[in-house]
């Protein structure tokens, strides 16, 4: 009991301290990103942001509700990123919590900062101060209109990632498959670990 507690208390604070390295890294990037460019591309950027938060959302559903059987056989016949698959649907939790707690939740808050932004140039470009009833309106309609992508997109894939899980979870891990190839380094060894003790 002691020993889960601990694990439990070390992947908190683990994950803790990913997310403070990760939103500091967006925050940085997407400033950059935001600076100097017109405001139609802002929006398209704080959009591309949302997505990123969706698609991770779907990564961490799929995680969760995947069939391990059939990616065993696919593992069995040597299917490229099967195993890397396993991986992923045995840690389910940690995957999920990696997906939508940590992208999730700083993809949301990074696109809250990003459209906030965006509407202080829309309003500068057109000629009305940041105190302006224009910049209100602005404020109110572009911040509901990310607001209903986020929560409708994550709301509508959420479905998709349950019906068609394994096959989601196969893809990522054939990602995996691949960025392991390439980069010559093992993103899952930790399991191999776990099935040696």
């Amino acid at each position: 009991m002691k020993d889960s507690l601990s694990k439990t208390i070390n992947w908190s604070l683990g994950i803790a301290v990913i997310t403070l390295v990760l939103a500091a890294v967006f925050s940085v990037v997407s400033t950059a990103l935001l600076n100097g460019v017109t405001w139609a591309v802002g929006m398209l950027i704080v959009f591309l942001i949302v997505l990123t938060g969706i698609l991770f959302d779907i990564i961490g559903v799929a995680a969760t509700a995947a069939n391990e059987v059939p990616l065993h056989a696919m593992a069995s016949k040597k299917v490229p990123g099967a195993k890397q698959a396993i991986f992923i649907s045995r840690n389910a939790d940690r995957v999920a919590s990696f997906c939508q707690d940590v992208f999730g939740d700083i993809s949301g808050i990074i696109s809250g900062t990003a459209a906030a932004a965006v509407v202080i140039q829309l309003t500068l470009q057109l000629g009305h101060s940041d105190s302006s009833a224009f910049h209100y309106v602005v404020t109110v309609v572009f911040t509901s209109v990310v607001a209903s992508m986020t929560v409708g997109g994550k709301a509508f894939c959420k479905t998709f990632a349950i019906h068609y899980a394994t096959n989601i979870v196969l893809q990522v891990g054939r990602l995996l498959y691949t960025i392991e190839g390439k980069l010559k380094i093992n993103l899952t060894a930790i399991s191999k670990k776990r099935k040696s003790k």
